[in-house]
């Protein structure tokens, strides 16, 4: 099964939760609390996550008591996990009324090609999601989420190199950021051609943002967590004080015709050209 068809599948979920009114943007919202849940079953990555609301003790509940339980977990991993958890379910809840249709979703998450999945890429999958969501008129979502293809060109102007620091200041889901740092990794062999600080750098440190709306905050956790990334990602505004600490970047790619690379001397404007001509091209 290919990533598209798993995609399509996760998608048609939604159909599911149609009677209970949830919106395909809350969806997506809800499928991020679920399948983080699974992914970090299929990654071999639930030590961060306590026993007692890992994947398997979530598909062992039904009716009632799956609800009551699923609940439970949100509120547990929101206010006593650490880290990427706490982050993604903080001060999560759920729309979903009644229990047959979790327990459906539950049961057609768990039934997936998995394996597939993995060898494909479970970021690709994730990605796959939020873009089917962006394209939905619907849901609203497409603010949030620049096409792949406009992306990729954006980052092979501005060209980020290792040591840089990169920022996207609105990151929406975070793709702008996951580009650079892909493009990087395809430069330096995956960062195999990296000193070890460096390559630790590029992973930790090198890409971060920030994003104003909650829920969307929580997918940009979740697709950076998925491709290995663990930079920092703040929720807030950056017009707000919060824009005056966004500083000291080498890079900065975003949405909304913002666009530059900044000389680490002077902070002049580079590749002017390069951005121009992104710009009459489009």
């Amino acid at each position: 099964m290919t990533t598209q068809e798993i995609v399509s599948k996760l998608w048609n979920l939604c159909n599911v939760l149609r009677d209970d009114g949830i919106t395909y943007h809350q969806y997506v919202t809800e499928l991020t609390y679920i399948l983080f849940l699974k992914m970090a079953k299929e990654t071999n990555a639930e030590s961060q996550i306590p026993e007692p609301y890992r994947w398997d003790a979530l598909t062992t509940k039904s009716g009632i008591e799956l609800k009551r339980f699923y609940k439970e977990l949100l509120n547990h991993l929101g206010e006593n996990c650490t880290g990427r958890v706490r982050e993604i379910y903080q001060g999560a809840s759920t729309n979903i009324d009644e229990p047959k249709n979790l327990e459906k979703i539950t049961t057609s998450i768990d039934g997936l090609d998995w394996f597939s999945a993995r060898e494909e890429g479970l970021g690709n999958l994730y990605e796959g999601l939020l873009e089917k969501n962006a394209n939905e008129k619907k849901s609203g979502a497409g603010q949030y989420f620049t096409p792949r293809v406009l992306i990729d060109v954006m980052t092979r102007l501005i060209k980020p190199q290792p040591k840089e620091r990169c920022n996207d200041p609105a990151c929406g889901t975070f793709g702008f950021m996951i580009a650079a740092h892909q493009y990087v990794a395809a430069q330096t062999d995956d960062f195999f051609d990296l000193d070890a600080d460096t390559a630790t750098f590029e992973r930790t440190e090198a890409f971060t943002g920030t994003e104003l709306v909650h829920d969307t905050h929580r997918l940009a956790l979740m697709n950076a967590m998925l491709h290995n990334m663990e930079g920092e990602i703040t929720l807030g505004d950056t017009l707000s004080n919060l824009g005056k600490r966004m500083k000291s970047y080498d890079v900065v790619l975003t949405n909304g015709s913002v666009l530059f690379r900044l000389n680490a001397e002077n902070t002049d404007f580079m590749r002017v050209c390069e951005c121009l001509a992104y710009k009459l091209a489009a």
